[in-house]
């Protein structure tokens, strides 16, 4: 069998994405035929190597399995939390290994993918193919059409200016002095859509992602996950 890079097979056997994979590997965590690997570049043969995650075998699944979450507030989206905070694993019970697509911060809620396909992990996030993300954002006060504006053209955040975004106002609660804000994006930066608001200086009072591309949690309570269908998962590919 053709050799393939060690985290290429670790994403594809739903130990962690690519990236964090690479990051077993420099720490030591991964050995191939009993002998500890720290170069990202080796290739293993999957069919003949064995390989071992913190001691534990790691075999390879032919199910694949897509599962979408409405994840609460509160749980962390990681494998496995080095300050023992719950995580989304805890939520999601099945016999193979899923990882979390993307993250959303604790303190956010919304529809998360979790898989065991590696390449399913790499295409999603991988930036060209600009898979859309549907949020809705409570913020404190009023937004005026010039802020709405200039989120839609792109604000500074980390150095970086986002790329155009979709924008409009769903609600104002004026009573509790609250505005509400669907955006729309389809990158993927770390507190993204919070980084988006405190440029403007609005403060985010509440944020949950409602839809990634077309699936949405409407009809998903909060904790609760269902397996995606076969047309759910091409229409993201």
């Amino acid at each position: 069998m053709e050799k393939i890079r060690l985290q290429k097979f670790l994403a594809e056997c739903g130990i962690a994405s690519r990236r964090k994979s690479e990051e077993y590997i420099i720490e030591g965590r991964i050995k191939v035929n009993g002998k500890v690997e720290t170069e990202l570049g080796i290739k293993i043969d999957p069919e003949t190597d064995k390989v071992y995650f913190d001691g534990k075998l790691v075999e390879k699944s032919d199910e694949k399995v897509y599962i979408l979450l409405n994840k609460p507030i509160g749980y962390v989206t990681t494998v496995k939390d080095q300050f023992n905070r719950d995580t989304v694993m805890d939520l999601v019970k099945v016999n193979q290994k899923v990882v979390p697509v993307g993250r959303l911060d604790m303190y956010t809620s919304g529809a998360l993918i979790l898989t065991n396909d590696g390449d399913f992990v790499y295409k999603i996030t991988h930036p060209k193919h600009e898979v859309e993300k549907t949020y809705n954002v409570t913020i404190n006060g009023d937004i005026s059409e010039d802020e709405i504006n200039l989120l839609k053209d792109g604000v500074i955040i980390d150095g970086y200016k986002t790329k155009r975004a979709k924008v409009k106002i769903l609600k104002k609660v004026t009573d509790k002095n609250l505005t509400r804000i669907e955006v729309i994006i389809h990158e993927g930066r770390n507190r993204q859509i919070r980084k988006m608001f405190k440029s403007i200086n609005k403060s985010v009072v509440a944020l949950h992602r409602s839809k990634i591309g077309r699936i949405g949690v409407n009809d998903l309570k909060i904790g609760k996950w269902r397996y995606l269908t076969t047309d759910e998962v091409n229409s993201l590919l």
